[in-house]
């Protein structure tokens, strides 16, 4: 006689990851047996892998904007999450990336993912404005500086990223080239800026 198996119900997943912003662990979903229903979710598309053991809905990684303050005090979003405000880049960050000066230590929950960067107190300083997104005040470089930080971290972003946020900028009606420039020397990266810019403008 063919056994009947019972059908996978993802709904307890659902509402907990609902409930933590879009997220859930592997150890939530096991302490209620539920490790199944995750994993049929992720094969499914209906859940994302985004690290070992933590999970995410989609739509979570598409808007993940927390209260980065409470959770980083004096943190700045920086890189893919500035790209991602800004339309600068297409990229959507599996994590919130937040700048905190160097050498400082704090610490971060599961989920919200946190990429950290650690700068040093003047490049904290320079260029860095706060916004209310999505109800929630934060810290977060302007667009020059964000595009400053893609040509230096562009190693780190990939060629191809740092490219299409230079792009997307000079397209930008309210852009100033004048400032990106200030803060390219401070930053150190004015040649290699002068030599995107060259092939753009």
């Amino acid at each position: 006689m063919r056994q009947h198996m019972p059908t996978i119900n993802k709904k307890y997943i659902f509402n907990t990851a609902e409930q933590q912003g879009g997220f859930i662990t592997a150890r939530e979903a096991d302490t209620r047996g539920e490790y199944e229903q995750l994993r049929k979710a992720v094969a499914e598309g209906e859940m994302i892998r985004v690290r070992k053991g933590v999970y995410a809905l989609p739509e979570a990684l598409a808007s993940n904007m927390v209260d980065v303050e409470r959770i980083v005090p004096r943190g700045v979003l920086c890189l893919y999450s500035a790209f991602l405000h800004y339309d600068l880049s297409t990229q959507v960050p599996a994590a919130l990336c937040v700048a905190i000066e160097a050498k400082r230590k704090v610490q971060i929950p599961e989920y919200p993912l946190i990429d950290l960067y650690y700068w040093k107190k003047e490049y904290l300083q320079l260029g860095v404005v706060k916004q209310n997104i999505t109800g929630h005040s934060v810290l977060i470089t302007d667009v020059e500086r964000t595009v400053c930080d893609a040509v230096k971290y562009r190693n780190k972003i990939g060629l191809d990223v740092c490219g299409e946020v230079i792009n997307n900028y000079l397209k930008r009606e309210n852009r100033n080239i004048s400032l990106l420039n200030e803060y390219a020397q401070k930053l150190r990266v004015k040649r290699i800026l002068s030599m995107y810019l060259e092939t753009r403008l």
